[in-house]
């Protein structure tokens, strides 16, 4: 489950903090408010693409943490475990955009892009507005 997501200059959010509890989570504004940059930011934690044009007005760099409770047994630690990388309790993925550059972290250790996502891939499926629907 998803505990907090921490968003440090993306686009317009200079620094934003979010603490998740159980049960539904529901993102509601209106148009422009930022759930699309909430979004976005997630999915850069989860290993998406790194977009550079991410990075906001506040610095030369942009971070996205995301914390997740991590029940025994889930799906991530068998990714985890053929890594070789410990989850313990709590998972943290991290991911930076910097000087060109899109370091991962998994738990404070440098991975690669593609096992963020893999990991990612087994904690959370976002869906977008129109992906059910097809001719």
């Amino acid at each position: 489950m998803l505990t907090r997501l921490q968003v440090r200059n993306v686009v317009l959010i200079n620094r934003l903090d979010l603490d998740f509890r159980k049960g539904l989570t529901v993102l509601t504004g209106e148009t422009g408010a930022g759930k699309s940059i909430l979004l976005d930011s997630l999915g850069l934690a989860l290993g998406s693409r790194a977009n550079f044009d991410l990075i906001g007005i506040h610095g030369d760099r942009a971070e996205v943490t995301a914390c997740f409770d991590l029940p025994d047994p889930h799906p991530a630690r068998d990714v985890l475990d053929d890594a070789g990388i410990e989850p313990g309790d709590e998972l943290i993925l991290r991911r930076q955009l910097r000087d060109g550059k899109s370091p991962a972290l998994i738990n404070d250790r440098p991975v690669s892009a593609t096992l963020l996502r893999q990991v990612g891939d087994s904690l959370i499926e976002i869906q977008g507005q129109f992906e059910g629907r097809g001719l």
